[in-house]
């Protein structure tokens, strides 16, 4: 890895480097925490299925830069197409969405995430379609659609309850509150916790011991765990989909938009 995830450097959406057999791809809108708008989210994708036919590469590592691992959605740029009635921004972040955490779990190569701050929202389901998660000690997630009237999407309903089994997901998605990272832990939605100084080299040692070893077997087991249940994905993201944009559409997501950047309360009327 390198000092990417901790800056706050200006260029590309998505920073790309490799080395020792990792590839490291860093969100890079850390004035906005990484939030995904369309170039965004279509870089990210852009950049995974790159890499995916890339023999050299044997494992891949997921990050954000700045102190943000990911927001979650634009919703700047989500609630201006909302109040226009128009799906210009969500729908390219939605289907590229899609395409990333497919792309993730069908990759033959290994995908870490390092989730160095906050994930929430469809942030944190870029992680949690990532094969394995190391979180720093200060990193935070939730599941915070149902606050601003959104459906969990990008593949939201379909990992969170195989990790922490429906009750547990339930509370998330219903109260969209966030959780910490030894709770995160607790619940099994991340593989280990580290100081969060330490998240760098951690991940690094961690992603070369899995650079180094037979690869041949790697990738076998990759494709037994993840790419057996290529069907079951695609069809809870399009259905994820199909209900995103009845919420998109709804009063209640003009309204809890609206509140969110208005920074209140939203006060929902199921419309």
């Amino acid at each position: 890895m390198s000092n990417a995830a901790k800056t706050a450097s200006a260029g590309p959406v998505v920073l790309e480097t490799r080395q020792d057999g990792i590839a490291l791809l860093v969100l890079n809108r850390p004035d906005k925490l990484n939030a995904l708008n369309s170039e965004l989210s279509t870089a990210l994708n852009e950049a995974l299925t790159r890499i995916a036919d890339d023999n050299s590469v044997h494992v891949v590592v997921v990050s954000g830069a700045g102190r943000a691992f990911c927001a979650g959605g634009d919703l700047g740029a989500i609630g201006r197409g909302r109040e226009r009635n128009e799906t210009e921004e969500l729908g390219p972040i939605l289907r590229s969405g899609m395409q990333s955490v497919l792309r993730m779990r069908m990759m033959p190569q290994p995908v870490i995430a390092a989730v160095n701050g906050p994930a929430a929202g469809a942030g944190m389901n870029v992680a949690l379609a990532a094969d394995i998660r190391i979180a720093a000690d200060t990193a935070t997630f939730g599941q915070n659609f149902a606050k601003v009237g959104l459906f969990p999407d990008y593949g939201g309903t379909y990992f969170l309850p195989q990790l922490v089994g429906l009750s547990a997901a339930a509370e998330m998605f219903y109260t969209g509150d966030m959780i910490d990272a030894p709770t995160a832990l607790r619940l099994g939605i991340v593989n280990r916790v580290v100081p969060a100084a330490q998240l760098e080299a951690e991940v690094r040692a961690f992603a070369l011991k899995i650079a180094q070893g037979p690869q041949i077997v790697i990738r076998a087991t990759k494709r037994m765990l993840f790419a057996s249940h290529e069907k079951e994905l695609v069809k809870a993201l399009d259905r994820e989909v199909e209900q995103q944009m009845k919420c998109f559409h709804s009063d209640d997501c003009s309204e809890g938009i609206r509140a969110f950047m208005e920074k209140r309360h939203p006060k929902f009327q199921g419309k």
